[in-house]
């Protein structure tokens, strides 16, 4: 088998070690890009949630705001009828 890099046989033990090192180059590249789609995925998650919290908050501000408007109202109606 003729290894065409340094232009001598390469012997069994030459081409296990570049398998062998092929095959830990694949892993740790499969371990990278799980580890991008994991964060990617977290990411997105917190992006999720953050905005549910900003809605919660808005409509319970929207909420206690319109409760204070209305009882003002009736608050204001009955200091005018004294």
């Amino acid at each position: 088998m003729a290894n065409t890099m340094t232009d001598h046989t390469a012997t069994s033990d030459d081409v296990e070690s570049r398998v062998r090192t092929l095959e830990t180059a694949q892993a740790t590249q499969a371990a990278a890009l799980a580890g991008a789609e994991a964060t990617q995925a977290a990411a997105s998650a917190g992006m999720t949630a953050t905005g549910m919290a900003v809605q919660a908050g808005n409509m319970t501000t929207v909420a206690a705001g319109s409760m204070a408007f209305v009882v003002g109202i009736f608050l204001g109606l009955a200091i005018a009828r004294r």
